[in-house]
């Protein structure tokens, strides 16, 4: 059975800084996690609101800056609990193989059927100036054909 950390890791709740948090509940009793970064995030919140704590103390206190305080408070605000699980970071989806992209491909395979992912990447790049890996027009294709299924 994995461990909470490891289960922290997976879920990517796990805290990087756990040497920064000072806190002394989160030293001294077992209930507060350090490890726990949903945790962590949510008592340095709770310190401020509950506890009319400052808000430089307790970011201190926790890890954290004054500006990672405030994106905390306007996520939890957002959206709660799971406002405070950190998000993937980096583009979500194709940000190359626009829709555009996309129908611009699939019409050209209408039109010549023979023509391999290497091709259409040469066809993408003299019609829109984008470079693109041959996976991901396969990929992008696979993906419209699923959805239209």
């Amino acid at each position: 059975m994995p461990s909470k950390k490891t289960k922290l890791r997976d879920s990517g709740c796990l805290n990087p800084s756990v040497a920064d948090v000072h806190d002394k509940r989160f030293e001294q009793m077992d209930f507060f996690d350090p490890l726990d970064l949903v945790q962590v995030k949510y008592e340095m919140l709770r310190r401020v609101q509950a506890e009319q704590g400052s808000v430089l103390e307790a970011a201190r206190d926790f890890g954290y800056s004054r500006p990672a305080y405030y994106r905390a408070k306007a996520e939890f605000d957002r959206a709660g609990l799971p406002g405070l699980i950190p998000k993937k970071r980096g583009p979500k989806g194709g940000h190359k193989l626009t829709d555009e992209v996309v129908e611009f491909l699939l019409r050209t395979i209408e039109a010549e059927p023979a023509l391999g992912s290497g091709a259409l990447v040469s066809r993408i790049k003299a019609e829109f100036d984008v470079t693109v890996h041959a996976r991901s027009v396969e990929r992008a294709l696979e993906r419209r054909k699923k959805n239209s299924a």
